[in-house]
């Protein structure tokens, strides 16, 4: 076996750590599940499913029409995802093309499972990639307290239960901040480690931008401001990134567009890169009940993070940034959800400074108040599971 084979076996781990992640990510998994066989097939399924299919199987053949829901201006992602299982399980079904996301509910099982999986895998993968990155920053105690606050947040359960590019939104910016992070801490070493990670950036960069437009230009902003920041030394590379960054972007876009230059246009003539600042989707995300665990814990983590100086420190400081500005962004030229986006950057924030608290001579009565508020934003997650059924 080569070495640098055995090496990466040897790497991988499923030990205590990742047992008990693995278990949290479980639970996650049994709610969506309660929640999406509790659900009724809307509409707004039906859409997402058709025009996906649409996407896959027979994009309309008029000019300016992508799929008979007219003119998707953005995030074409979601529609595709809700409509990849559906015709794959038609394909091995044997059924034809013409048959319609109704029938198939009558002719095929579990059609409102397979709408929601990719949905719900996105949420886990979300969940797999926030604990990934707590884990290494903040070591095994903000792992666990940010994944947690994570698999027991009713807007991840609703956001993993319906067709939408929110969690989509939410999976990519969060990985590509991260990316970008790695990636300029691999520059300072040897160049034959830039490669595969500049190359999972472009990745993530394109699956954001298919999701929302304006979160690929949000992406591109917050990796290379802190890029810029770290890879000292490194800097004049920028440049030449940004723009592959820009074009393989684009190029994995133009291609969720079935690389249909009229369809494809409508990303540029519409208005869904246009951004605007609002503290309305944050107050009414801090004011429910059901998120009363994260908001007291979020206050806790803002005032600790202002009184401990150990707290400032970059690892703490970017999803604090992140979160600050997510939170106060809306896009006024289309439906969106930034306050979902910095989610996982202020369980990661929390996360964070909680570990750095749990490491003082207080840590054994902050251990029962942390462990109180988890089992309180559980509670009422749980409670809340038919509201989210609705």
């Amino acid at each position: 076996m080569p070495p640098s084979t055995a090496h990466s076996i040897r790497k991988f781990r499923f030990n205590r750590p990742q047992q008990i992640a693995a278990a949290m990510l479980f639970l996650l998994l049994a709610q969506c599940l309660w929640v999406t066989k509790h659900q009724t097939l809307s509409e707004t399924d039906y859409q997402f499913a058709r025009c996906g299919r649409e996407m896959w199987e027979k994009p309309s053949p008029l000019a300016g029409y992508f799929t008979s829901c007219g003119n998707i201006h953005d995030g074409t992602l979601a529609y595709r995802a809700a409509g990849l299982p559906l015709t794959i399980q038609r394909i091995f079904a044997g059924q034809e093309s013409s048959t319609s996301t109704w029938e198939m509910r009558h002719e095929v099982g579990n059609v409102k499972l397979f709408i929601r999986l990719p949905f719900i895998l996105a949420g886990l993968a979300l969940g797999a990639c926030l604990w990934w990155v707590t884990r290494r920053l903040y070591g095994n105690t903000g792992g666990y307290i940010a994944l947690a606050l994570y698999c027991f947040a009713p807007p991840i359960v609703h956001a993993c239960t319906y067709p939408n590019n929110e969690i989509l939104v939410a999976f990519g910016l969060f990985a590509t901040v991260y990316t970008a992070i790695g990636v300029a801490h691999a520059m300072q070493g040897p160049q034959s480690k830039w490669r595969p990670r500049i190359i999972l950036l472009t990745l993530a960069f394109g699956f954001t931008a298919a999701a929302h437009i304006s979160a690929f230009i949000l992406g591109l902003v917050l990796a290379i401001a802190f890029m810029a920041y770290v890879a000292e030394g490194r800097r004049s590379y920028l440049p030449t990134l940004l723009i592959l960054w820009i074009l393989g972007g684009l190029f994995l876009l133009f291609a969720s567009y079935a690389f249909r230059p009229d369809a494809f246009s409508y990303v540029f003539r519409s208005e869904a890169g246009k951004l605007w600042f609002s503290l309305s989707q944050a107050g009414a995300f801090f004011s429910s009940l059901t998120n009363a665990g994260i908001t007291i814990a979020a206050v806790g983590a803002l005032g600790f993070y202002l009184v401990f100086r150990r707290s400032r420190y970059f690892g703490n400081t970017t999803p604090l940034l992140v979160t600050s500005l997510l939170l106060i962004l809306v896009t006024p030229g289309v439906q969106s959800e930034p306050w979902l986006w910095a989610l996982p950057f202020l369980l990661a924030f929390i996360g964070g400074v909680f570990a750095d608290v749990l490491e003082t001579r207080y840590r054994k009565p902050f251990l029962w108040i942390t462990s109180a508020v988890v089992v309180a934003e559980a509670a009422l997650c749980i409670v809340g599971l038919p509201l989210l059924a609705q």
